[in-house]
């Protein structure tokens, strides 16, 4: 809710920070999407958004884009930052710039800043608003959000299917169900995340590339694309040398079970700058929540999980995911085809219940967007 009275100039100068934040998406994970806007008598003098990791924030863009900022507004869609990480404190730079108000989208949920921004202006004499488009703002930040609340990645799982559900033909055969516009329509969802998940049977059938093939400039935005990290889950360690993904851009990580034959082929692949994390498992298989909390170790901060149904499932029957992004093309495949999902469910009263958040189309396909009802 928002503190106090707004105007419609107020709600179109938020507007447009928010479309400053919607550039950062691609290339400031794991801090958050932040967009800033410096307004004096009806005009705009500075705006700004988050660079990549470790250059300005939002508002020090902003205050750097304008000559005089003293006695205006500033619009910024995140609580200004009130602590010295690897930049400096954007209360500070803000208090010293004199400006008269400051109107705030949401409070920031990181512990160092939380609350502790806003008093700081408060207390220099500037008048705070909060609340302006908060459901917008925490929109464009829920895999921050959930990544800084409770330390884990944020799980989106993209499936792309016929419309009676059918992924694969059961011989593996899968490309390409979806069209043209569904695939580039997945590289920017891939752009918006910190790794991409597989399993080792994708590999093996699809041998994927798992790249984000799109520029920013397809993107309209300037900084270069963070690339997601590739991760497979391959309990065996049976990734051949040959795989595509070891020839693309991006770290790649391999999530395997402690044991003998995996030590060693590790050596192999240590030198070739991949990552191996080894796990233990009462089941043969890599457990997912302990994957998950290793990741966010590593400061990944959301994954896209494109996998088959075993794996895909894995993460459904753990109640792992956040959003669920289904491609559906007017295709039928039939009952010998394979399913989105393999799961142990007996009976009606075990389904998961999901909401519908969106539905687009694209070309022929229909994107559906559902999330379980939790809120972040």
């Amino acid at each position: 809710m928002v503190s106090e009275t707004v105007s419609t100039f107020d709600c179109e100068m938020m507007s447009k920070a928010i479309q400053l934040a919607q550039k950062a998406i691609y290339s400031c994970p794991p801090n958050p999407a932040v967009g800033c806007v410096i307004c004096r008598e009806g005009e705009i003098i500075g705006e700004g958004y988050t660079r990549p990791t470790g250059n300005n924030h939002a508002e020090i863009e902003a205050l750097m884009n304008c000559s005089n900022p003293k006695g205006a507004d500033v619009y910024v869609t995140l609580e200004p930052c009130s602590h010295i990480g690897r930049t400096g404190a954007c209360t500070k730079a803000l208090i010293k710039a004199q400006v008269k108000r400051v109107f705030i989208s949401m409070i920031d949920p990181n512990p160092l800043v939380s609350g502790k921004g806003i008093q700081a202006l408060k207390d220099a004499g500037i008048d705070v608003v909060l609340g302006l488009m908060e459901e917008t703002a925490r929109s464009i930040n829920r895999k921050f959000i959930k990544f800084i609340t409770e330390g884990k990645p944020w799980v989106t799982v993209k499936i792309a299917a016929s419309i009676d559900g059918r992924t694969a033909m059961e011989s593996g055969e899968s490309k390409w169900i979806t069209s043209s516009g569904s695939r580039a329509d997945v590289q920017k969802i891939r752009a918006s995340h910190s790794a991409i998940i597989t399993g080792i049977k994708t590999i093996l059938m699809d041998d994927p590339s798992l790249d984000v093939r799109i520029d920013p400039e397809d993107l309209q935005v300037s900084d270069p694309i963070k690339k997601p990290c590739k991760v497979v889950v391959d309990s065996n360690f049976s990734i051949p040398n040959s795989a595509k993904i070891f020839k693309t851009e991006g770290e790649v990580i391999i999530a395997t079970l402690r044991g003998k034959q995996q030590m060693e082929k590790s050596k192999i692949f240590s030198k070739n700058n991949v990552k191996v994390l080894f796990f233990d498992s009462s089941n043969d298989q890599v457990p997912i929540h302990d994957l998950l909390d290793e990741l966010a170790k590593l400061k990944i901060s959301s994954v896209l999980v494109e996998a088959g149904a075993t794996l895909t499932g894995s993460f459904v029957a753990g109640s792992l995911i956040d959003e669920l992004v289904c491609y559906f093309a007017p295709k039928i495949f039939g009952d010998s085809a394979l399913p989105m999902f393999k799961l142990p469910i007996k009976n009606i009263d075990s389904h998961l219940a999901l909401s519908l958040k969106e539905l687009r189309h694209i070309g022929s396909d229909i994107r559906m967007t559902f999330a379980p009802d939790k809120d972040y």
